[in-house]
């Protein structure tokens, strides 16, 4: 529990097999998350075995991507602030408290992993993909007037329940670019949102998305053009946000 509110974790995996007893231990050691729920997202074969020691809840979304399983997570959630890590070893579970502290006052509160004191040796952000996750939070908070963003592809991050309920029904992606869409979101539905930096360190294991600097460039562009699109269709979006038997700000 955080300040009587019920903390729920919803951890993906696809490729973690290495690492995720240790992200769900780790968690589980702050004494804030009261469920942790795992998206078997067609996941290395060993990876139940290595959650089923652990307190966490296993579900399996076949639909393959980090969005579909992000989303199926969402839907399982029963707390009342929902908290989204990736179990690879690359974010710290004590920096949920950071997030939890800004939940009084924010719906939606998103981690950038581009804060150079807060890149430790050996994570995989260099150059390229730091200024890139830069670049493109940055033209989003251009084209959308929002205060200040400095990653795009962050999956660390918390919400509010009632935030997700307004959000879920517009989500499209089930691929990985998701975490821009549900940023485009929140700001088109006028959540109150921050992004604050978290800690990113090396990695457990091969990504493959940011371990290929070719797959890290296209999706990279699909994020672009995703800005773009829900930018050109803000007013019907919200229109739909706003809709008759949808939750209001």
């Amino acid at each position: 529990m955080y300040r009587d509110k019920r903390v729920t974790l919803v951890l993906p995996t696809y490729n973690e097999r290495d690492s995720i007893r240790a992200s769900i231990v780790a968690f589980e050691d702050t004494g804030v998350v009261d469920e942790i729920i795992v998206v078997n997202n067609n996941a290395a074969v060993g990876t139940s075995e290595e959650v089923a020691p652990t307190s966490a809840i296993e579900v399996h979304e076949p639909s393959q991507g980090y969005g579909a399983a992000i989303r199926r997570g969402f839907r399982e959630a029963s707390g009342d602030l929902i908290c989204v890590c990736e179990p690879d070893g690359t974010f710290n579970a004590e920096d949920i408290f950071k997030l939890l502290a800004y939940s009084q006052d924010i719906d939606v509160v998103y981690g950038s992993r581009t804060v150079g004191e807060f890149i430790w040796h050996g994570a995989n952000m260099g150059f390229l993909l730091r200024f890139g996750n830069w670049a493109v939070a940055k033209l989003m908070e251009v084209m959308f007037n929002t205060n200040s963003l400095s990653d795009v592809g962050c999956t660390y991050r918390l919400a509010r329940r009632e935030a997700i309920e307004i959000l879920e029904p517009h989500f499209t992606v089930d691929g990985n670019f998701f975490g821009p869409e549900m940023m485009c979101l929140s700001v088109l539905a006028d959540l109150r949102i921050v992004q604050i930096p978290v800690n990113y360190r090396e990695r457990v294991g091969h990504s493959s998305v940011t371990g290929d600097l070719v797959v890290a460039i296209g999706l990279g562009l699909r994020m672009i053009g995703l800005i773009f699109d829900h930018r050109f269709r803000a007013r019907s979006i919200r229109r739909a946000i706003r809709a008759p038997g949808q939750h209001q700000t």
